[in-house]
């Protein structure tokens, strides 16, 4: 049997064969549900190297990274530092205005806009509570098209740094600043990841041949199902039953289903998932521990992790109001 894409890359680049990302790959562990929680995403072009807390351990001034981070806590908005692929020479001070992009992610209602600031002092200005609820900030322009930030966060996964920085290399050649090195996004064993703006949704495993092809069907309004972590806007169970609907119904456009209703019980979960023409379906799961052990990432111990696994699609059929009586 073939090795798959992502197993050749993983060779290509080093990647030891116990390696998160390596180990996860031939597991087939499932990526759906996986998807970091925002509603709204804030890009802030910043070069040079990342540590690990990359909005503390970076070029970006501490004081105002920190500050960042307490306004965005809990406001539905996640943070972001970006920069261009290629090479990262240490020299923080050649960048006199800072690429901006905010992105709002739910249905019917996403939008992206983009900036530029000549000191990232100027994001404290934002309204952080309105943004996480998809409120127009009006600090820049709007932007149609759509962004694929790949993770290179070396510092806080090796697997990321190998894989990720290949492919943003190569697909910049094409799209060009529609691609861009990125933070960690979570998720380091199915790298290389990306998350794709303003829709929000996460892929993993990503090669250069199905990142293009991400970017492209993004560009027509339509979203790829194959190797989805989900939509950030939901919760795990709510990012899986989404994308079981849209298996069952072979549904590509990006805005046409809803996660309206989530429940939760002794033995599982359930979820409403509703289209924009009107049906809807209840999705049923369990979160399952996942055999054998294995490391979320390179830098931890090995864990017994677990996924959000479908039991049941069932569709919801309208009742039939009984005839009047004449």
């Amino acid at each position: 049997m073939g090795r798959s894409g992502v197993e050749v890359a993983v060779a290509k680049a080093g990647v030891r064969e116990t390696a998160c990302s390596a180990v996860s790959a031939a597991l087939g562990e499932p990526m759906a549900g996986t998807a970091a929680a925002a509603s709204t995403w804030l890009c802030i072009e910043q070069p040079g190297p990342y540590g690990a807390d990359a909005l503390l351990e970076s070029h970006l001034d501490h004081a105002v990274g920190a500050e960042l981070a307490r306004r965005a806590k809990d406001s539905g908005v996640r943070i972001q530092l970006i920069r261009r692929p290629g090479r990262h020479a240490d020299d923080h001070h050649a960048l006199t205005h800072r690429q901006v992009f905010l992105a709002h992610t739910r249905p019917g209602a996403t939008w992206l806009e983009r900036a530029e600031v000549a000191d990232p002092e100027e994001l404290l200005d934002l309204d952080f509570a309105a943004a996480g609820a998809g409120v127009s900030q009006a600090f820049g322009v709007r932007d149609e098209r759509p962004l694929l930030l790949v993770c290179t966060n070396g510092r806080r996964d090796v697997c990321c740094a190998l894989l990720g920085r290949p492919v943003a290399h190569e697909l910049v050649r094409e799209y060009g600043d529609a691609v861009w090195e990125s933070t960690h996004t979570g998720g380091h064993r199915f790298a290389p990841t990306g998350v794709l703006l303003p829709t929000g949704y996460l892929y993993g495993r990503l090669d250069l041949a199905f990142a293009g092809q991400v970017l492209e069907r993004a560009a027509a309004g339509e979203v790829v199902v194959d190797r989805c972590r989900g939509r950030s806007v939901w919760s795990p169970p709510g990012q899986v039953a989404e994308l079981a609907v849209r298996e069952r119904i072979d549904e590509v456009a990006a805005d046409a289903l809803t996660v309206e209703v989530e429940e939760e019980y002794d033995d599982g979960w359930r979820a409403r998932v509703t289209s924009r023409d009107g049906r809807a379906w209840w999705v049923r799961g369990q979160e399952r521990e996942l055999r054998p052990e294995r490391r979320t990432s390179c830098a931890k111990a090995p864990v017994t992790p677990t996924a959000h696994i479908v039991t049941g699609v069932d569709e919801i059929v309208p009742a039939i109001a009984a005839p009047v009586a004449p």
